[in-house]
Order: structure tokens, then sequence, then C-alpha cells
């Protein structure tokens, strides 16, 4: 007695040994087989796709679940193309609250404005009230005078984190906080309570099935610059509980929340978590992923570290998090103690230190097969190409930052080095895997749309970025399910249709190469399942299930046997 069979289906499994089918039979969260293979077998629920297309669910290498649940119920500022519309909408924000009650917005981008918020224009939209602005890129924000002297700047009483800027004019500060000067204010603020946490998840996980996401990975917690608490797994596992987590998770731990250990010296175990956990530490639905280490920042603000200085910014060069010494430490010290390591390096220069610390950590160590990973990859030389494949090393690029942000992307690289960024035919040419991803809320995290833009690389301005690094639909649609698994470890798993993985799939309206490449991102997500339990578009799958048969079904006669 099957679970679940779908029949009358377009089934695009991704597996070699069997591309396509027209029906599938579920079992206690698995595939157990195809067409022949279940057509005899009774089910629970039938379910007749209609001749949808159903592939692998897809996957999301990079983003960041809490804050983008945050975000839902921040003052959104992401559509303002003026300071005077982050003025009004600050001023209309600040309105309906109480004096003194913190005001939080996020998803401005100064490319956009011109300029980033200055301190005096937030105080006179929110008097009596700190104003906190997140930029999008998550590496900078402004803040209000209020803020300020709640942090101890205005005062001087505050020193800034190593690795973090405190940016001013003749006034002094401007209220601009860039990389880790923002613990500045988030100091005032974290932790975040655990239920708010598990709200935050669950909302972005509705999201996230929506897209026809079954798998996500989430990249930082516990610390760091995008960490919401020290404890912040207890939201994940409340989300759990609660049952709004919608999605499979895999979560980065920041390396800040990693700290030194002792155990037998025959273990060579001395950084990490209590307890010995590390990478791979959880079950199908959690599970403790890499640990996460900020090389650099951020290519949309300019303070990606790059070789030669920017070309439209003041910043020069970029900035490290740490210094290089340190990053190197941590990446080494991670790596020989048994975790897989992200490393977010934007800039060419960047790229340099995690491939050096990787290369470091292999001789001090040698890890065989082991799958370290740079986050981002924004700027890759043609001369850094081959270390990857020397070093088993993964690029995890974010296409959709082409159409979003590929015109400032390009202003401040410059025309010579504009085919360096968010390569990727170049390290599928040398066999190199390339995972979809988005990074969001950084940019909009729906899977079709990244497809999109790994095909087109348009910016939305309409000129193509690179067009060499193009791929096809086929490819494309590979990145974010087959390719997504094997980077996260787990492609025996998840990521292809084959009896015995697990039952994530999601059921679309056509398949990604069978329209425009302009009409990828439009196609419909008419249902996600998870483990064959139907996450989204049950109004979809329910006038097409039919009548069940009893749950209770009779045996078979000795004869029958």
């Amino acid at each position: 007695m099957l679970d679940v069979k779908i029949i009358n289906a377009q089934l695009f499994t991704l597996s070699d040994t069997r591309p396509t089918a027209q029906s599938m039979g579920i079992l206690n969260g698995l595939i157990v087989g195809f067409d022949d293979d279940v057509s005899g077998l009774p089910a629970r629920r039938t379910i007749d796709a209609d001749q949808a297309v159903v592939v692998p669910g897809f996957g999301d290498s990079h983003n960041h679940m809490a804050w983008f649940g945050q975000s839902l119920q921040e003052l959104d500022l992401s559509g303002c193309r003026t300071l005077d519309e982050v003025s009004a909408a600050v001023r209309d924000a600040a309105a309906i609250l109480d004096e003194g009650q913190w005001l939080v917005g996020s998803g401005y981008d100064d490319t956009v404005l011109g300029a980033h918020p200055h301190r005096t224009l937030l105080d006179a939209a929110a008097p009596g009230r700190p104003v906190w602005l997140k930029h999008r890129s998550g590496h900078m924000c402004s803040v209000n005078s209020l803020a300020l002297e709640l942090a101890g700047v205005l005062d001087g009483t505050a020193a800034t984190p190593e690795g973090g800027k405190v940016m001013t004019d003749a006034d002094g500060p401007t209220g601009l906080l860039e990389e880790r000067a923002q613990q500045l204010v988030t100091a005032l603020v974290l932790p975040y309570p655990v239920a708010e946490l598990a709200d935050a998840v669950a909302g972005a996980s509705e999201v996230y099935a929506s897209e026809g996401l079954t798998h996500v990975v989430e990249a930082g917690i516990g610390g760091g610059l995008i960490g919401r608490s020290p404890v912040e797994l207890a939201a994940y596992a409340l989300a759990r509980r609660q049952g709004g987590l919608r999605t499979r998770v895999q979560l980065m731990v920041a390396s800040d929340a990693l700290h030194p250990v002792t155990a037998h010296d025959d273990d060579g175990i001395t950084f990490g978590l209590d307890l010995g956990i590390a990478t791979g530490f959880g079950d199908d639905t959690v599970r403790i992923g890499p640990m996460k280490i900020f090389v650099d920042g951020s290519l949309i603000g300019r303070t990606a570290a790059v070789t030669e200085p920017f070309c439209d910014h003041a910043h020069g060069t970029g900035d490290f998090q740490l210094s290089i010494e340190e990053l190197t430490r941590r990446i080494v010290s991670a790596h020989c103690s048994g975790w897989t390591v992200a490393a977010h390096a934007i800039g060419d220069s960047a790229v340099d230190v995690a491939l050096d610390a990787f290369a470091a950590a292999q001789q001090q160590q040698p890890r065989p097969g082991v799958r370290h990973r740079i986050e981002h990859a924004g700027m890759v030389r043609p001369d850094q190409l081959d270390r990857f494949v020397e070093l088993g090393i993964t690029p995890v690029p974010q296409p959709r930052f082409l159409y979003e942000v590929g015109d400032t992307m390009a202003a401040a690289v410059g025309r010579d080095r504009e085919p360096w960024v968010y390569r990727h035919r170049s390290f599928l040419e040398r066999g190199v895997r390339v995972p979809g991803s988005s990074d969001r809320p950084v940019a909009t995290g729906a899977p079709l749309l990244g497809m999109q833009s790994m095909v087109q690389r348009t910016t939305s301005s309409g000129a193509v970025i690179a067009p060499e690094e193009r791929v096809d639909a086929e490819t494309a649609l590979r990145a974010y399910t087959v390719d997504a698994a094997w980077a996260a470890g787990e492609e025996d798993r998840r990521g292809t249709l084959e009896a015995g993985k697990l039952a994530d799939l999601v059921v679309l309206s056509d398949h990604p190469a069978r329209v425009d490449p302009d009409r990828i991102g439009a196609i419909t997500v008419l249902a996600t399942l998870v483990g064959g339990e139907c996450v989204f578009g049950d109004g979809f799958l329910t006038p097409r299930t039919v009548v069940p048969v009893p749950a209770t079904a009779p045996l078979p006669s000795d004869q029958e046997v």
C-alpha cells in the first residue's frame, strides 16, 4: 500500500538511469518506483497530475532564512528610489510607534538612492525614536543620532570593532556603519527571542514552499555579521516542532560561534562546538552544515577585497573582515577539527586568501574529498580558476545578482574585470560544480528567476554581463537540484528522483528548457511536496486526487500468495 501515487505526469527525474516517467510511488516519505514498478500497487492517495511537469525539489545553497523572515515584518525600503522616499517611509512608520521604540527598516540601496541616508535626515523623520536601516547587502547600515548615542558612538566611548568602519564627515559620524561596526548597534537589540526567530523561520519557509524550494542552506547562525542569537539552532528546532518548518534546512555555523575545545590528542579536534558537534550532525530535516567565515565585505557596497581599486568608489581595494593571519587560523583549525568550511569571499583578493587558507589546511591535514566552498566567488580571475580545481573547492555564486545589481557591479569593477564577475560556465568547463543559490534577502530568492539569470545574464537595464558565462536551461535546472544536493553532501538522499531517495519534488506548469529564456521565471509552481507531504499547492492537488482506498486494505488470500 503506497502512501501516494502520482499518475499522468511528465516526470523529469534528472537521473541518468531513468530520465523520464509518467507515474511515481511514494511510501514513508521515500520514492519507491516509477511506471510499471508501481502501476499495480494501491495507494492511500492517487494524484492525477494532468500532464504537469514534475522535477526534483529545488535547493538554495546560500540564503539567510531568519533574516529574510524578520525582514517581512520590517519597514521595506527596497522600493525607494530617492532619499526623500526613504525619509517619507521612515516618517510614516515612526508615526505609529511609541517614543523610544526602535524603527527597523531593511533593503535600501545607496547605489539607487545616490547616497546613504544621513543621520540628520533620519533624526528629522523620526524624532525621539532610534532608527536602524539595514542596507540590502547586509554589510552596512544607516542609523540616526539617537541610535549612535545609545551605542556610545557620539560620545566616543565605544571602540570600533576590528574589520568595521564608522563613517564620518565634517560634523562627525554620518550614521553609516560598515561591516563589523554594525555590531555597535546590533549589540543593543541582540539576541532575538527564540520564539520570534521561530516565527520568522516559519514565515520564510512558507514563501520558500510556494517557490518550489524543498531544501535550503542557512548561511550563518549563532554569531558574526548575520547571526540572530547564540542559541539560534533552537529557533529552527522550535519551528519544526510547531509545524512551521516546511523546508529542509542545513545550517552553517558562524566562525564566531566556534571556540577552542579540548579533546584527546589523537582526535585532532581543537576548534568547534561543544560535545564534538560538527558538520553533518542532525537529520534530513535540520542538519549542521559548514562553518561560515567572512573573509571580506560586499561588492554592492564596495567593501569586497580586490587586488586593484574599484573604478567608482573611494574605498580603494575594499576590506578584510579580520587579519589574514586570523582568517587563515580559523579556516585551518576548522578543517583539522572535521568541519567543512564555507568562506565568504567576493573580491579576487579575498578569493586568494581563502584559496591559500584551504591549501594550508590540506597541507597540515589532508582530507581528500572534503567539499569546502567559497561563498559568492564574485570576482574570480582567470589564474584562480584552476586553483578551484586543484583544491577541490566549490564556488557558490548568486546568478540573480546579475539582474538586480549587475549594473552597479559592472560600474564598480570596470570593463576589463567584468568577465570575472559571478562566473558559471568557466567553472563547468573545468569540471567544477556550481550549485544554485540566492543570498536572499540580498536578492530575490525564487529559484526559477535564478535559473533565468543563469541563462540570460542580463541586468535590469538590459545589458549583458560576460555572455560567455551563460549556461543552458537544463544546466540551470541541475544547478538548483542535482548540484545543490551535491554541494550539501546529500546527493545520496535528494537532488534527483530515484527509488530510495526522499520524495521531495515540485510540480510546474512547464519545463524551464521548453520555454523562451525570458519566460523561465514566469513558470508557475503548482505544488511542492517534501517527503511526499504537500507543503504548498494542495488546492491544485486535491481536485486531482482519486478517491482514496480504505486505510485498511483486505489481505491477500493464501491462493493469491
